[in-house]
């Protein structure tokens, strides 16, 4: 069977919410990082098999499966066919990984993985929204087996099971921003991302006729921990994250490029990284966020690796809880765990962040002469998506 190779991976900056990016059509920044990745390789773009596509509040700008929408926009063939899928804020790590099964099975040779959210326009939890009047996405039944708890609950209730502390997820935040700044600091981003030209907006908001340029990560932004320990709780009144040690509303995407090893060779690019393996776990609906404990353990036990194997991690920053409790679970290095900041510093613009992982856990890989990078992210409802790659 033949080895599910990556060729490219890019993404745009990370924009803040009501940013650079969010005078754009979320289609819009989709086209620019599936036409990039295209571009920069210089292939056919009807070469592509498939595209597969992550994104999570489908509805509005974001409906009507909007890779393909992305992708047709951005003048590329009508020949070539896209997926959207839905896991949640794993959407497009789990589109990264049924497009590496879309090779592995042969149905296609190429195919191109990619993730988008302007949660600045299309805000989280809209499409479940009650005043549209569409109802809930809940049905009753759902509640005699469990209990509905939030996102922010569940992450509160994870740092109390596995012992996490206010100092702990501020410590957590603060060196999230550390590293993130460092890694801008030192151009370890280099290569990775391409600049966006978006329109001004007037103060009337339409959009002007003059553009600015996004040419950088918009969440990162200078603090202490004694700034941060100022910050108020946002689901407990004592509880244990704030607005500075979780995750940040954002708007982004990202695109992931990939064939088989033989393709590739026909085509003269030079693979970056294998594909070892793929998963998407089903975990705790209550706890919701500990998705990454189970998968990083599936995808180790089934490839006979250990936790010390692994030169870089990328698990997403939903909440300091998240990977603080992840990495007492498994074992991991806290160097080698989000080396150039997370979701905290550089934000989580939800469908898109998967991709966005992949691209920083291979150019990573790259800096460091790594061999394996493990990525993985906690999902709404309760799974963990996981991959592994192999820098070649």
């Amino acid at each position: 069977m033949s080895n599910v190779v990556i060729v490219d991976a890019v993404r745009t900056p990370i924009g803040k919410r009501n940013g650079g990016l969010s005078t754009m059509h979320p289609a819009e920044v989709l086209g620019i990082v599936q036409k990039a990745a295209i571009e920069r390789s210089g292939i056919d773009p009807a070469a592509v098999g498939q595209v597969v596509t992550g994104c999570v509040s489908q509805i509005g700008e974001q409906a009507f499966n909007i890779g393909r929408t992305a992708w047709l926009a951005a003048g590329m063939p009508i020949s070539v066919a896209n997926t959207t899928v839905d896991a949640q804020c794993g959407s497009s790590q789990q589109a990264t990984n049924m497009a590496t099964a879309l090779v592995k099975a042969g149905v296609v040779d190429v195919a191109l993985a990619s993730g988008v959210e302007v949660m600045s326009r299309i805000p989280i939890g809209v499409a479940g929204n009650k005043a549209f009047g569409l109802g809930v996405p809940i049905p009753k039944t759902y509640f005699e087996r469990y209990e509905m708890t939030s996102q922010f609950e569940g992450a509160e209730r994870i740092a109390e099971k596995w012992g996490i502390t206010r100092d702990d997820t501020d410590q957590w935040g603060f060196n999230s921003q550390q590293r993130a700044a460092q890694a801008w600091a030192e151009d370890r981003f280099s290569g990775q991302y391409v600049t966006v030209e978006a329109p001004d907006r007037n103060e009337d908001g339409s959009l002007a006729d003059t553009f600015h340029t996004v040419a950088r990560d918009e969440g990162i932004r200078e603090t202490t921990l004694e700034k941060l320990a100022t910050l108020k709780p946002v689901a407990r009144e004592n509880g244990v994250h704030t607005a500075g040690n979780s995750s940040q509303i954002s708007d982004g995407a990202a695109a992931v490029l990939m064939m088989t090893e033989e393709r590739a060779a026909e085509l003269g690019l030079k693979p970056r990284a294998r594909i070892v393996d793929t998963c998407n776990v089903g975990v705790d609906p209550v706890l919701m966020l500990t998705g990454p404990i189970d998968a990083t353990q599936h995808l180790l036990r089934r490839n006979g690796l250990s936790i010390d194997d692994i030169d870089t991690f990328e698990i997403n920053e939903a909440f300091a809880s998240v990977v603080l409790a992840w990495m007492k679970e498994v074992g991991a290095d806290p160097a080698k765990t989000n080396p150039n900041g997370g979701a905290i510093a550089l934000g989580h613009p939800l469908g898109g962040t998967g991709a966005f992982l992949m691209t920083k856990a291979l150019y990573e890989l790259e800096r460091t002469g790594g061999r394996y990078g493990l990525v993985s992210m906690c999902c709404g409802g309760g799974l963990g998506t996981g991959t592994i790659i192999e820098r070649l």
